[in-house]
């Protein structure tokens, strides 16, 4: 597994429209009438409280947001009536055919004069339910706060709109208290509306260039740091190591603990409460904080959804008492689709291990239906195996990437076929499984499913190798490959003897940081998925030491790769229902489902049997997939073990949000198995944007035009009994329930003096044994 681990654990928190009266409205200029705001009624109890928290959450919750509490996105077609927004915004056609029906049910009860006249006003007012900052304009960032019956709009517009058109004001709400006491009283009208922040009020917010600079861009800080925000997906794993899918459109997860149990996560996010594969009485693990044996790899073969069979690599010890790696094939159970069947385990190949360290550990199908194993150098420090070492050996399987059909057998007996095209399948001196050589620790490859348009970039193999001292690398595999070790780290010689004579063929790495970055790469996967669009060819990585997530970003045109630091938990960029702003230091493993979603596994304590470890989804906050593209309908699969739903721990950005400000933070825990390390960015500034001109009144279509409109809008409205988000704008959105972090919301239990002083000695000897950890060298 990663490495070094030898560090102390330490924390480190890096509307809808009521049929107005059916006569014609007469809208013209009229004499304004003398006025006071005093005296206004407020739907709220308690006026000064409910526009102070308005206030205070639109201050700190203004970005891009949809009134569904979504990321805005880029609609799929063309809108015809809010085209402000068609680049980018929060309507698809359907909102759009909808928003032009109600336009023109108002007009209806306007006359000619008033066309003319309020005709932009209705219009833009109506479209910005389409803007990208509707969230903001309606105060809708938090579910739990009611929705503005009317945007917000900037004074000086509202004294226009008003002074012109405030006979329309009774068509474009039903809110009671606005029609009475507003229609009258434009002072007492435009207050209502006005925002707190007036960089967001409308039109303001179309002109501001701060804030419309690059919209719907990757969201970066000042530091050129990518904001990501996070979604908890799973808690209370021991070391989880990968997260694998069966590729049978089931959409379920399969979650790996490093002492060799499986579980099964469903669609919905329960877990079932049967293990799909428990071997952990087999696998060779530890408490031992850093211990890099255990099960760390398992792929599902290509064709399992007929085949029912998978693989799996785990570290044993024989019974002569020699330590081993272990690749086996096995089967599901064919009553059972969520059980293994652990007596269908066939060894297909087993690798004896000189040292505790460098394991290697994955497994994965490549395009073309070969399997691909990844293996450490053998462990210790420097590659001390031989006159050149195990990875550089190319008769030894140590330290290689490795390549078999394992849908055949070869002529000697072993369980497997070797690919007619392996590049030392002719060399006497090398072992013919050999695809590439000189790795010393490669941990976590992934395979890129290219473009989803192009396919660009399909098959190409990923790999994060851990260095010795000095460097973390990033390769792409390539056919009979030699990547160096032990002559290279990085770019650079590390034998200086072997170096100098080696063939300077060796490939470098795409891209490697020194000890200033991270001291332990976690390699991850190419971004393909449907919901983040801009994330679309990024390579996405972390180092498991420090908790630092990266991305690299090809340049096509001179074939190198940049990178960018990840930043995570933004108040102001990840303040989305479900997000939350902190993740467990230390980064295991990346992993993608099956629609090509990307998560990652962390933990807070590095041990294999402290339940302490998470998965993650990576959520871009800045555009989304338009809604309904990314839907998929899995596959029922019939369980029969007891499911056990989620229940989340970390607490999300609406919650930390909604929490007093007299409350005091937590206490640190100073037990060590207990204590949550956790990595969270800088808070952001406001997001970047695209500058959107404001919409004019489009010439009245004619009557069959008009009815055409209509006619597209009818099919969108729910049918009895479905619930359509924000289908009235003026019905406050209903309060969510506050749900509780499970772990915070325990009681203290009070100790005996006895065990209290017993628990005190245990954390000073697990002290003692980290000290002596982070002294030992590699």
């Amino acid at each position: 597994m990663n490495e070094p681990y030898y560090e102390e654990v330490q924390d480190f928190y890096t509307s809808d429209l009521r049929t107005p009266t059916p006569k014609e409205v007469n809208i013209w200029p009229q004499a304004e009438r003398s006025s006071s705001s005093s005296g206004v009624s407020f739907s709220c109890p308690h006026v000064c409280l409910c526009l102070l928290l308005l206030c205070l959450i639109g201050c700190v919750l203004g970005h891009p947001q949809c009134l569904d509490y979504g990321p805005p996105f880029q609609p799929p077609f063309h809108l015809e009536f809010c085209s402000a927004y068609e680049k980018f915004g929060c309507c698809d056609q359907e909102r759009d055919n909808s928003i032009a029906a109600k336009y023109w049910d108002i007009m209806d009860y306007i006359d000619p004069r008033g066309h003319k006249l309020c005709g932009t006003y209705i219009k833009d007012i109506l479209c910005q339910e389409c803007s990208p900052y509707a969230a903001h304009l309606y105060d809708a960032e938090n579910p739990r706060t009611p929705l503005r019956s009317l945007p917000g709009l900037c004074f000086d517009y509202c004294s226009e709109f008003h002074s012109n058109c405030r006979s329309a004001i009774r068509l474009l709400t039903h809110d009671k208290h606005i029609q009475e006491c507003c229609e009258t009283n434009r002072t007492r009208f435009c207050n209502l509306l006005q925002l707190h922040d007036k960089d967001y009020c409308f039109p303001n917010v179309l002109r501001n260039t701060a804030l419309n600079y690059n919209l719907g861009s990757v969201v970066e800080d000042q530091g050129g740091c990518i904001q990501l925000c996070l979604r908890e997906v799973a808690n209370g794993l021991r070391n989880p190591v990968l997260m694998v899918h069966p590729n049978d459109r089931s959409h379920r997860l399969f979650v790996a603990e490093q002492v060799g149990v499986v579980w099964v996560y469903l669609p919905d996010g329960s877990r079932l409460e049967e293990p799909f594969l428990d071997i952990k009485s087999i696998v060779l693990a530890t408490p031992w904080l850093g211990d890099e044996r255990g099960f760390l790899g398992m792929a599902f073969h290509p064709k399992y959804k007929y085949n029912g069979k998978f693989y799996i690599y785990y570290s044993y010890m024989d019974k002569n008492r020699v330590e081993k790696i272990r690749i086996s094939e096995l089967k599901v159970l064919a009553s059972d689709a969520n059980k293994a069947d652990p007596r269908s385990e066939r060894n297909i190949l087993e690798l004896e291990e000189p040292a505790a360290n460098h394991n290697g550990g994955q497994l994965l199908f490549g395009v073309d239906g070969y399997m691909y194993l990844f293996t450490g150098d053998g462990g210790k420090a420097g590659d001390p195996f031989g006159k050149f070492g195990n990875a550089q050996n190319k008769s030894t399987l140590l330290g290689k990437v490795l390549r078999i059909d394992v849908d055949g057998k070869s002529p000697d007996g072993k369980p497997y076929r070797i690919p007619p095209d392996n590049p030392f399948v002719s060399d006497p001196k090398a072992r013919p499984e050999v695809y590439a050589y000189g790795v010393r620790n490669m941990w976590r490859c992934a395979v890129d499913r290219g473009d989803p348009v192009t396919k660009k970039g399909r098959g190409r193999i990923f790999c994060g190798d851990v260095g010795q001292n000095r460097f973390e690398e990033i390769d792409l595999i390539v056919k009979g490959g030699n990547y160096g070790w032990r002559a290279k780290e990085g770019f650079e010689c590390y034998d200086t003897k072997l170096c100098h004579n080696s063939s300077l063929d060796d490939v470098l790495p795409i891209f490697a940081y020194g000890r200033g970055v991270g001291k332990s790469v976690t390699g991850g996967y190419v971004y393909r998925g449907c919901e983040s669009p801009n994330l679309n060819g990024l390579y996405i990585f972390g180092d498991f030491m420090n908790g630092r997530l990266m991305a690299l970003q090809e340049d096509e045109k001179t074939n190198k790769w940049k990178k960018q630091d990840i930043c995570i938990g933004s108040t102001t960029a990840c303040a989305f229902p479900g997000m939350i702003s902190s993740y467990s230091k230390f980064i295991i493993s990346f992993a993608e489902d099956e629609a090509g979603e990307l998560y990652f596994m962390s933990t807070s304590y590095p041990s294999a049997y402290a339940p302490h470890g998470s998965l993650y989804k990576l959520i871009d906050p800045a555009r989304r997939a338009p809604p309904g593209k990314c839907k998929y309908k899995p596959v029922p699969v019939k369980t029969k073990s007891k499911q056990i739903p989620f229940v989340p721990r970390a607490k999300t950005v609406l919650e930390l949000l909604n929490e007093p400000s007299t409350a005091k933070p937590p206490k640190k825990s100073s037990t060590l198995p207990a204590a949550i390390p956790m990595v969270s960015s800088k808070k952001a500034n406001k997001p970047p944007s695209t500058k959107i001109k404001a919409s004019t009144v489009q010439p009245a279509p004619s009557g069959k035009e008009r009815k055409r409109i209509k006619a597209e809008a009818e099919p969108h409205k729910p049918r009895q009994g479905e619930k359509v988000a924000h289908s009235s704008r003026t019905t406050p959105a209903p309060p969510l329930p506050k749900r509780k972090s499970s772990h915070l919301a325990r009681p203290k239990k009070v100790l005996p003096k006895n065990a209290a002083l017993a628990k005190g000695k245990l954390e000073k000897r697990r002290k003692k044994q980290l000290l002596k950890l982070s002294d030992v060298a590699e």
